[in-house]
């Protein structure tokens, strides 16, 4: 068989040989990538690692890691995004080169705060243990050498001990390699030395990656102050840092499809939590600060209010407070039109995702945006949803998830919970999801009714090219830039 130029060249360097960067699928990301790659093509990889990195953590928290439906699904998302997953096989170069830069990226991007590498820490964590214990024992072997670790097998040094626990063969590594085991009695300990079972070698190889991962990312953290000053890097890496993979909800498919009068019922059955407590307070207070009414407004606007309608909607209930008619008209009306794009640069606004309500602008005293699950004391969070009649075991199972600070997780158990399912069968991510997957269930995948309108049509021409918007994008640097420009919007909003 012939070969051209470059797939000869991917041959000789998958063939063995040592001094290509990517000798085995599986590695410990100890030597930073050096070639130059394109903006788009630095996106593409670190929203794909994103991705599966989303997918670790929710299959983590849902099905047991060891069972077949786990390793099932996750090696179904590794064949979609093209990462290897399996075997050292000869014709995955470009997917090790993938894996290899992605990692790097979101390093960068998820270094910045204490927070961020929490997260990115265990969901690597979750991710290498799944393709280490999915490796041949000769390739497990293989591996071990090439990261430089190496355990004396001492099957005939302690006969008693191994036929008294059934295991053939172990191995003997530092005491402080195996403290979790140690932990968990999974040892024999003697002369400072840790005698491990094969089986439980997996332990020590994580021990050591977290290690090596932990201290990366903080001599990653510390580099910031000069990444930072890359005008065209630090935006797409905050960005990643908060970035939402899931479909476009600004493209308004259900715009005029909502009533004003339905919206006190859908919040108490398909608002999410963090919406469902920031229209309590406006009815309540009659009033949201600036940080509430752009959380608030932009997800009312996802799910189909039109500027005329969130006009009403926010000055009737402005005005049974202490606002009146004329400086609504003046002042908050202005940054309405502003967030539906019909003032100042223009710019069609888009409803805030899971990530980005977690993780900036948090509540402060008086506020009533944020996510419940991340920002809510959890004895408070404990009294709201025994207010709003979840059983006591399910809300044990949502302040487990938040304590291990999976707060989106969280809201997606107060999903199941609030619509009697088992399991809710997709990962959330957006609270305008949450509201159209509730939708879908109480109406029966019904599409809602467009409400009769005699606002002109002018507006639902101007919303009849969004339309045809794909429902699904990945962010790219016009989301970024987008970003950028919402925050100019927050000056419209100040006005308490």
């Amino acid at each position: 068989m012939e070969f051209s130029s470059r797939a000869r060249q991917r041959h000789t360097r998958l063939a063995g040989d040592r001094r290509d960067p990517y000798p085995h699928s599986l590695q410990f990301y100890q030597e930073p990538p050096t070639e130059s790659i394109s903006l788009a093509e630095f996106e593409s990889f670190a929203v794909d690692r994103l991705r599966l990195l989303k997918v670790v953590e929710n299959l983590g928290v849902s099905h047991v890691r060891s069972s077949d439906l786990y390793k099932t699904k996750l090696e179904a998302e590794f064949r979609r995004l093209k990462f290897p997953y399996r075997a050292l096989a000869e014709d995955d170069y470009d997917a090790r080169r993938k894996d290899h830069i992605s990692h790097f990226i979101l390093r960068l991007a998820y270094c910045q705060s204490e927070e961020l590498r929490r997260w990115f820490l265990q969901q690597e964590m979750d991710l290498f243990r799944y393709r280490f214990n999915e490796l041949t024992e000769g390739l497990r072997q293989k591996f071990l050498e090439h990261v430089n670790l190496k355990f004396e097998a001492v099957s005939m040094l302690l006969p008693g001990f191994l036929r008294a626990q059934d295991i053939p063969v172990s191995s003997s590594v530092g005491l402080s390699d195996a403290v979790d085991l140690f932990r968990a009695r999974r040892v024999f300990i003697k002369d400072g030395f840790a005698f491990v079972p094969l089986k439980d070698i997996d332990a020590i190889v994580l021990n050591n990656y977290r290690q090596k991962l932990s201290k990366a990312l903080a001599l990653t953290a510390r580099s910031l102050p000069s990444i930072q000053s890359d005008e065209r890097l630090q935006p797409l890496l905050n960005h990643l840092s908060h970035s939402y993979v899931g479909p476009d909800y600004s493209a308004q498919k259900n715009t005029g499809k909502i009533s004003l009068e339905h919206i006190d019922a859908l919040s108490v059955k398909s608002f999410p939590l963090c919406m469902r407590q920031l229209h309590r307070a406006l009815r309540d207070n009659h009033h949201l600060r600036h940080g509430g009414r752009m959380q608030y407004g932009l997800f009312l606007k996802g799910i189909g209010l039109t500027l005329e309608q969130a006009l009403e909607f926010w000055k009737k209930e402005f005005i049974r407070g202490k606002v009146d008619a004329d400086k609504f008209d003046k002042g908050y009306a202005y940054s309405i039109r502003h967030s539906y794009g019909k003032e100042g640069k223009r710019t069609d606004y888009t409803p805030y995702s899971c990530m980005k309500i977690i993780m900036s602008n948090p509540p402060s005293q008086g506020d009533y945006h944020g996510c419940p699950f991340r920002h809510s004391e959890p004895e408070l969070l404990k009294q709201k949803l025994q207010s709003y009649k979840i059983p006591p075991s399910g809300i044990a199972q949502i302040l487990d998830l938040v304590k291990g600070m999976h707060y989106q997780l969280a809201c997606q158990k107060y999903f199941e919970l609030t619509h009697d399912l088992d399991d809710i069968g997709f990962s959330l991510n957006h609270p305008n999801q949450y509201f159209a997957e509730s939708q879908k269930l109480l109406t029966g995948g019904r599409e809602l009714k467009k409400e009769p309108s005699h606002l002109g049509n002018s507006q639902q021409k101007s919303n009849s090219s969004q339309e045809s918007m794909t429902s699904t994008s990945t962010p790219t640097s016009s989301n970024t830039t987008a970003d950028a420009e919402l925050e100019g919007l927050e000056a419209y909003f100040t006005e308490d």
